[in-house]
């Protein structure tokens, strides 16, 4: 387990900001590490160096050495596994097989966007007789890619990889909350022995100064954001003034939609992953349970059965089912939410809540909490908790399901649970939702493009979309006439 000072990478360098902070292990609070909290000036560096390998090394135009990039980057995150989710699951707070299950995903994602590197084509037509056009898709410049505290390896990875297919040069801007594993990341860029300097740079904030900076230049015409809807906003707002594009995946309220014919021995264990998974700490955490009537009673109990015996603990406890949150303060954030939503008539099934005795009372622990919900407008169904709450509605038709499942500012994601042949597609076409599972949940492939309706986003990450972000079409047209005959 390192306790080095986690250094930002910029410019093919490691930089000390001279600014250093704790990082911790919200398991037990205890100080695993420190790092260098980056700077205004260390932004300005990274965004001249991108801005520089951009116009002056071959990436942009090398299409062979972005793919070569790719593979050997993915090469070295399969080296590194072990190494990395161990520290994953020691700052992070995942359990291993959540630690695990992101770091598994990388590999793939890098060798699936080296695949469009190599399969990528622009366009080219006789549009009439003796004039000739071509279409071509060339790279933005540098792109800034902004990534949350809750995956923070799949997430960026999610952004960078499509980004450097496109050939961008890059700006990864990362949270301080997990700053040791930053700097292993960076470590992995630093050994891509093909990867040209300043290509990609990044660098580890607690503040907002370099966030601001990537959105504020001009000298970076596109973001690549994962986050909160109201940062989304905000961020849009300030990057509209340099006409900057935005590729946004923001927050979701996910609705599991039960029906009464539903195979509840299967519906039940991804009921129960779906809120406990990353500690609710999740996007498409299934936070919105709607449950036809017929089957309400038994669902209820055995789902309440389940959630109660959750057992809370370390990542470093192999039998945890469940990690902490990523802080104390969002522990009580947590709390607050579900003691208003009691207060305005929720109706506790169980109340899980904050631990505080025993061993793990010295961490950043929540138990897994159901309130039944009567009223689909209240705080705790429409606004994004980020923690194992799930708020509970009993609907009686379709229609109803429909109309409760698309009662929401978020259209991130849904699930669909129901033994009938027809219904599932009945129902999905009709819900304002980017991904939609069928007797399933958080079902993600590298080939599929993933992203929100209304405010969970713009544009799509992974499949053949994800490079769409990053590119600018240019379209070249002469005429040359025809022989005369």
């Amino acid at each position: 387990m390192t306790t080095a000072l986690a250094l930002n990478w910029i410019n093919g360098e490691w930089v000390d900001s001279g600014h250093h902070k704790d990082s911790i292990n919200p398991a037990t609070y205890e100080v695993i590490g420190q790092y260098a909290d980056a700077t205004h000036e260390d932004a300005e560096n990274a965004i001249a160096a991108a801005k520089y390998a951009f116009k002056n090394t071959v990436w942009k135009d090398d299409r062979l050495l972005r793919a070569r990039v790719l593979n050997e980057m993915a090469d070295l995150f399969d080296q590194y596994y072990d190494e990395l989710v161990l520290l994953l699951s020691t700052e992070n707070g995942k359990v291993k097989a959540e630690a695990e299950l992101e770091v598994g995903m990388v590999a793939n994602k890098l060798r699936y966007s080296a695949s469009l590197v190599r399969t990528e084509y622009g366009r080219a037509l006789e549009p009439k007789a003796g004039s000739f056009s071509i279409v071509l898709r060339e790279p933005m410049g540098v792109a800034g890619v902004i990534a949350p505290w809750n995956s923070p390896v799949v997430l960026m990875i999610r952004s960078l990889a499509p980004a450097l297919a496109a050939g961008t040069t890059t700006v990864v801007k990362l949270p301080s909350q997990t700053a040791q594993v930053n700097a292993l990341l960076s470590k992995i860029f630093s050994e891509v022995k093909s990867l040209p300097k300043g290509v990609i740079n990044v660098v580890t904030e607690s503040g907002s100064a370099a966030s601001k900076l990537l959105i504020e230049s001009p000298d970076v015409p596109v973001i690549s954001f994962t986050g909160s809807s109201g940062t989304g906003e905000a961020i849009s707002r300030v990057g509209a003034d340099n006409i900057k594009r935005f590729g946004l995946e923001l927050g979701g309220k996910t609705p599991m939609i039960v029906f009464n014919d539903a195979n509840l021995d299967d519906a039940l264990p991804k009921l129960e992953k779906s809120l406990t998974v990353f500690a609710g700490q999740f996007c498409m955490t299934g936070s919105r349970l709607l449950v036809q009537r017929g089957i309400a009673e038994e669902l209820t109990k055995r789902l309440a059965e389940r959630l109660e015996n959750v057992k809370l603990g370390p990542a470093s406890d192999l039998s945890s089912d469940m990690g902490p949150l990523i802080d104390k303060p969002n522990v009580e954030r947590v709390n607050g939410m579900v003691e208003k939503a009691i207060a305005d008539g929720a109706k506790v099934i169980v109340r899980g809540g904050p631990v505080t005795e025993g061993p793990l009372a010295k961490g950043a622990f929540y138990r897994p909490t159901l309130l039944q919900v009567t009223d689909p407008n209240a705080d705790i169904v429409q606004k994004e908790v980020f923690g194992p709450v799930l708020s509970m509605l009993i609907f009686d038709t379709e229609a109803e399901a429909v109309e409760l499942a698309n009662n929401s500012e978020y259209g991130l994601a849904a699930s669909i649970w129901t033994q009938d042949v027809n219904r599932p597609l009945r129902v999905a076409r009709e819900i304002s939702a980017g991904t939609i599972w069928i007797n399933d949940w958080a079902v993600i492939y590298d080939e599929f493009e993933e992203g929100g309706y209304k405010k969970s986003g713009l544009g799509r990450m992974n499949g053949v979309a994800a490079m769409d972000d990053f590119i600018e079409y240019k379209h070249i047209t002469i005429t040359t006439g025809v022989i005369e005959k």
